[in-house]
């Protein structure tokens, strides 16, 4: 079999601990999106789109639903016979079983995957990020520059730079100096967390680390910092379309909006470059003669009598006769009851909103976004205050209310 030019890696184990009730029992690249995806279709397609199809998705953290979701890779036209999309999970080996330590130590514990297929290159990537690339322009400029890694980056504000970590470049783009999450940026040039590494290097310095008791086995801290200080040639990649790390409750509402805003160069519609994902069929929505619906996106399956504004909602949502849906996102198979009104909040999967029901308060006002969890029932007429989080623990409180009120207001 012929080798490949280049592989690409997918680190799609992390908690998502940020993501509180909506990582409790799956993956963070699991976690709904837009209505009708999943945050891991993006850099499965950006790979398929940049002709790439050999694929390694590194899991760990509540891997079940993950693994189930991208199956054998059809979806995206990677059931392939030689390559396509494959699940490296943490094993136990003849000498030791590690749990994965780090991003790097992820990686290096994979090395044999990389080498079966012999490339020339490999990609890095995170399965938690929301963007659209062709990796081939990145590939094509790492090329060019002779470079040993090349990383992606984008512009932030300066107030946001500490959030990420923090490039300073050359006239070249080469890249001069690595900090990672600085206190005191010296540039707003960030790594989105994709690399392109030439094969040799990137073995190099990931044994190199294995062997460092003192390292943390991360591609930023550890990886990137040793290479730069052995003088290897690293060089950056400007991507001046959309991105976002969805990493938090905010973020991830934040993301979901933007779909609504016609943002520039993130068209989901393009047929040139589809974002493909795994959907059970579905009927196509129905909006009720007396619905408003206004700036929001209907996954199929919807049935709409009530009113949705500025919202995401995924399949199989209801939306009965006089409730309100509004700056919201509402996972697959929710039930909104007659009369309830859900305010600047997330509903995760087969939840019902009892009518009557206040989840969540108008966005001018709200001290942050409602977050309830999958599966539960909110019975009617209750009332969530924003910024909530509503699980098991949190029912069991507010089943301690006055039932005798008209209206059983949850505690915090």
């Amino acid at each position: 079999m012929r080798n490949k030019e280049c592989v690409a890696m997918l680190l799609a184990g992390g908690q998502g601990s940020r993501l509180y009730l909506l990582t409790q029992q799956i993956a963070k690249p699991a976690v709904s999106f837009g209505g009708k995806y999943r945050i891991i279709d993006f850099p499965l397609s950006n790979c398929v789109n940049s002709g790439i199809d050999t694929v390694g998705v590194l899991t760990q953290y509540q891997p079940l639903m993950l693994n189930e979701y991208i199956g054998n890779g059809q979806p995206w036209d990677l059931d392939r016979t030689y390559g396509g999309v494959k699940i490296l999970q943490p094993y136990q080996a003849s000498k030791r079983a590690d749990w994965y330590k780090g991003t790097a130590n992820a990686i290096f514990q994979n090395l044999h995957f990389i080498d079966k297929y012999d490339p020339e290159y490999v990609m890095v990537l995170s399965g938690d990020h929301i963007y659209k690339m062709d990796y081939r322009a990145m590939l094509d400029a790492h090329k060019k520059n002779g470079a040993d890694c090349t990383i992606a980056v984008i512009e932030v504000s300066i107030e946001e730079a500490s959030r990420f970590g923090i490039l300073s470049v050359d006239s070249n783009l080469e890249i001069t100096e690595f900090q990672e999450k600085p206190q005191k940026p010296k540039s707003t040039l960030a790594s989105m967390g994709v690399y392109v590494f030439s094969k040799e290097k990137l073995k190099k310095y990931l044994i190199m680390d294995d062997e460092n008791e003192n390292s943390s086995k991360d591609f930023g801290k550890d990886i990137i910092p040793a290479m730069l200080g052995a003088g290897e040639r690293l060089f950056a990649y400007k991507f001046n379309g959309y991105w976002k790390d969805v990493g938090t409750i905010d973020s991830l509402w934040e993301a979901n909006m933007d779909l609504l805003g016609n943002i520039p160069n993130f068209n989901l519609h393009d047929p040139r470059s589809r974002v493909l994902s795994r959907n059970y069929a579905e009927p196509p929505h129905y909006v009720g003669s007396d619905a408003v619906i206004s700036n929001s996106l209907i996954t199929e399956g919807c049935e709409i009598k009530g009113t949705v504004i500025n919202s995401v909602l995924s399949e199989g949502v209801t939306v009965e006769s006089g409730a309100v849906v509004k700056d919201s996102v509402i996972m697959s198979g929710c039930t909104i009851q007659k009369n309830a009104v859900v305010n600047y909040s997330i509903i995760d999967s087969n939840t019902e909103i009892g009518s009557g029901c206040v989840v969540g308060e108008a966005r001018e006002t709200s001290q942050g976004i409602s977050l309830v969890k999958h599966g539960l029932k909110l019975p009617c007429d209750c009332v969530v205050p924003p910024g909530a989080m509503v699980d098991d623990d949190y029912m069991l409180k507010f089943e301690k209310c006055n039932k005798d009120d008209s209206k059983k207001e949850a505690v915090k």
